[in-house]
């Protein structure tokens, strides 16, 4: 009698242990917190629209709150640079006056992302995915250094794609338009004598025309904390 007994407190030390170790394999994160590096280039009066010109370098820091399989809220800081110049424009500027600028910005941002898969490296049974693209866009704001400098909120959009490296590790590559609200962010100069860009041609413009744009292509490495059990249930 005391054998089977200590069988059985034997085959439930056993069970016991491997019921833990299956459900802590299932354990998700809620969390990402790391780093991200790429180019940043500007488009507006000095640059219409070429993708890609005068690009500058741009790098951050970024924290992600994965709410579920699909859904994410990140925020970010970014420093990058922007530059421009009239003459790489195409554009006819009144009386043939040019100009440049070059400016420092900052960027303190936050953006909702939906994966178009079930982005996991666990639960098969969820049909998940250990790579998956993703749309995103936000609200952020926008500091520019300069003589002149610049403040103003932006609007992002972009896509991207997300890549589940190891359990804890993901690398993202992500393309994105800052769009901002004012035609100033290629202006530097407080010199007002001097030909800017700040509406050049005189045009009335409204909250959708005649506004710059800044764009980021970034690659990021970030790393899981936070387990969470059970995401198909949604319980934290």
């Amino acid at each position: 009698m005391k054998k089977e007994i200590k069988i059985s407190i034997l085959l439930f030390v056993i069970y016991s242990l491997f019921s833990f170790t299956a459900l802590k394999a299932q354990d998700d994160y809620k969390y990402e917190i790391g780093g991200m590096a790429g180019t940043s280039f500007y488009m507006g009066d000095a640059n219409k629209t070429r993708l890609f010109q005068n690009p500058g370098l741009a790098a951050g820091i970024v924290f992600r709150y994965n709410k579920d399989l699909r859904w994410s809220i990140k925020n970010n800081f970014v420093i990058g640079r922007v530059s421009g110049d009239t003459r790489d424009s195409g554009n006819a500027f009144p009386f043939g006056q040019q100009a440049s600028f070059s400016r420092m910005f900052y960027e303190l941002g936050s953006q909702i992302e939906f994966n178009f898969f079930n982005y996991s490296d666990k639960f098969e049974y969820l049909g998940t995915k250990r790579i998956s693209p993703y749309v995103f866009t936000g609200i952020g704001f926008t500091y520019g250094s300069g003589e002149k400098t610049f403040f103003d909120a932006n609007i992002p959009v972009g896509v991207g794609v997300k890549y589940k490296w190891k359990e804890r590790l993901n690398i993202g590559f992500e393309f994105s338009f800052r769009k901002l609200f004012s035609d100033s962010f290629d202006v530097t100069d407080k010199d007002s004598d001097k030909f800017n860009l700040d509406d050049p041609y005189g045009i009335k413009s409204n909250v959708f025309k005649n506004k710059d744009w800044y764009s980021l292509t970034m690659i990021s490495v970030t790393w899981n904390f936070g387990a969470r059990v059970c995401p198909c249930l949604n319980i934290d």
